[in-house]
């Protein structure tokens, strides 16, 4: 009889076992490490659009602060205004997360005040955290996904 080469059965399924083994200890890991990364992409597009504002509001003092998240990156009401943000974020939805903005008119009709917000898509699966932020610039979060205000923990 001759001696056939190659591996048999039992030797191929214990290489299956031990790749199974190290897949369903990398894979939890893997998506926290995304979540992580959608949260810190979050929290720098809530800075760009509060800087962004300040822009805004510099280059178009007639105005304010902008009109909606679009206006940062079309500039329609003020040219200043033009290519403030990027396209994507301007859309509302970026890395897992929606940001709504709302900005406010005083008497005078200038936009003066506004708030940002940026809520996960899935919580525990795009990110865990949620983030606010105002015209003072101060980010605040919240642990549980849900809407934070500015009565928020502030980010450190």
């Amino acid at each position: 009889m001759k001696k056939q080469k190659g591996f048999s059965l039992i030797e191929l399924l214990i290489v299956v076992a031990i790749i199974l083994i190290i897949a369903a200890i990398s894979i939890p890991n893997l998506l926290k490490s995304k979540m992580a990364a959608n949260e810190s992409s979050a929290v720098g597009s809530v800075r760009t659009i509060n800087t962004g504002e300040v822009m805004y509001a510099a280059g178009c003092p007639g105005i304010g602060f902008s009109s909606s998240l679009v206006e940062l990156n079309a500039g329609a009401n003020c040219a200043s205004g033009t290519g403030i943000i990027d396209a994507v974020l301007a859309g509302g939805t970026k890395s897992g997360y929606t940001f709504a903005y709302t900005p406010t008119k005083d008497a005078t009709g200038l936009y003066s005040t506004y708030t940002i917000t940026a809520i996960p898509g899935a919580v525990g699966t795009t990110g865990q955290r949620a983030f606010y932020s105002d015209q003072t610039g101060v980010i605040r979060y919240t642990l549980a996904g849900t809407a934070p205000t500015a009565a928020s923990s502030a980010l450190q």
